[in-house]
């Protein structure tokens, strides 16, 4: 029982130092991210998208690039863009880029992976949407386009187009405070999730367990093709248990690589954030099921393909990581005072900054409209909101334990 005690003291320890060492990435990178999708509408971005060609694939995936991380922000945005027009191969470009290469992950990624991972991420990202841009050409799914396209009656033609000069526009900011709460709001359950299970895994489970889940892990020498190949195809359907986003998953990320995982299957494991069960049941909702399934199995065949991809050509320049030389952060001292103490400080002044300003647009809102915001939660809304509740008696009976151990 003591043993278990300490157990749990170290996983929520190791939890809450995962989210203090990645804080101020998350807050620079949604400050940013908020920023861009008040200066750039989505009328903007689907007057370019209408084609399969290179051009539609191109700004799908800038446009994505400058959005929202969050999983679920990024396949409603999805949604109104195909349903507005916007080509299928461009529409899948903006998802793949609004959650695979935004500003914040790459963030987070180097924290706790390093710059090659940030590397595969982004460069392998690119490899992702040209494979999805590839599949979708060969494949031809006219049928079902037409038959999950559906009529978008949002009318936002008349809507102000920002520009830069709206910088120094009070109101600006507002929206940026608003857009920047909302980011917070859509991720805060899949990070304080993500970060838990992160701890937990950290601290309870053993080494024989990866070795027997992945191929090839705890063995000398380099992988073979084929347990590199089990490695990313175990990677997304791990992922796919996890009911977790991509931003959550980068801890759970750097276990796995700690645990000794190759690169190809690290990578296929962050990839997989657009194919767990909610993300698969809200695109059924959008599209209907044989699209959601052909959009899951699309995804599944070309981030094993990018990932492999990506191994073998850091493999050819002598670049993949070495996890014998890798700081895994679960070994690092958390909460001393560093660049990064005095980082989150900053960033957590800016986020009070842009909590105030999204009071003042709430206020400002509620002056003019009177909405109910009655209904009830969907069963994934429930289950999910009970594994949090978890999560935070989790964490604060952990850290009782472990400062009870510590002062003793």
């Amino acid at each position: 029982m003591e043993n278990f005690l300490s157990l749990w003291g170290e996983s929520a320890y190791t939890s809450l130092g995962f989210f203090w060492m990645a804080l101020w990435a998350f807050v620079l990178g949604y400050l940013i991210s908020s920023l861009i999708q008040v200066l750039i509408t989505k009328r903007r971005m689907r007057k370019a998208m209408g084609g399969n060609d290179l051009k539609s694939v191109s700004l799908g995936t800038f446009f994505g690039f400058i959005s929202s991380s969050c999983s679920f922000a990024a396949l409603s945005t999805t949604r109104a863009l195909f349903n507005k027009g916007a080509a299928f191969s461009a529409s899948m470009a903006f998802m793949l880029a609004s959650t695979n290469l935004v500003i914040e992950l790459g963030f987070v990624i180097s924290i706790f992976l390093g710059w090659q991972f940030v590397v595969g991420e982004y460069v392998g990202g690119l490899l992702l949407i040209l494979f999805v841009w590839l599949f979708i050409t060969l494949t031809n799914p006219k049928n079902l386009i037409k038959n999950a396209r559906k009529e978008d009656e949002e009318d936002d033609e008349h809507h102000h187009e920002s520009t830069l000069s709206d910088l120094l526009n009070i109101d600006t900011w507002r929206q940026v405070g608003q857009k920047y709460v909302m980011e917070w709001q859509m991720v805060w359950k899949d990070v304080l999730i993500g970060f838990t299970v992160a701890g937990v895994i950290s601290a309870f489970v053993p080494s024989a367990f990866f070795e027997w889940l992945f191929i090839g892990v705890g063995t000398e020498g380099d992988p073979g093709f084929w347990s590199l190949l089990q490695q990313a195809v175990v990677g997304p359907v791990a992922a796919f248990f996890t009911f977790i986003g991509s931003m959550g998953n980068i801890p759970l990320a750097a276990v796995l690589f700690g645990e000794g995982v190759a690169f190809a299957g690290v990578m296929a494991f962050i990839f997989s954030d657009l194919i767990v069960l909610p993300v698969v049941k809200i695109n059924a909702r959008y599209y209907g099921w044989k699209m959601a399934l052909y959009i899951t199995s699309m995804l599944f065949i070309c981030l094993v393909a990018a990932s492999l991809a990506m191994h073998y050509g850091l493999l050819a320049f002598d670049l993949l990581p070495d996890a014998s030389q890798w700081s895994s952060p679960a070994e690092q001292q958390h909460f001393k005072l560093d660049y990064g103490f005095v980082l989150n400080l900053i960033f957590l002044l800016l986020s009070v900054v842009m909590v105030v300003l999204w009071r003042q647009k709430q206020k400002e809102h509620e002056h003019h409209h009177h909405h109910d915001h009655g209904g009830g939660s969907s069963l994934g809304d429930k289950v999910m909101n009970g594994l949090c509740g978890i999560s935070v008696l989790w964490l604060l009976g952990g850290m009782g334990f472990y400062l009870t151990s510590s002062a003793g």
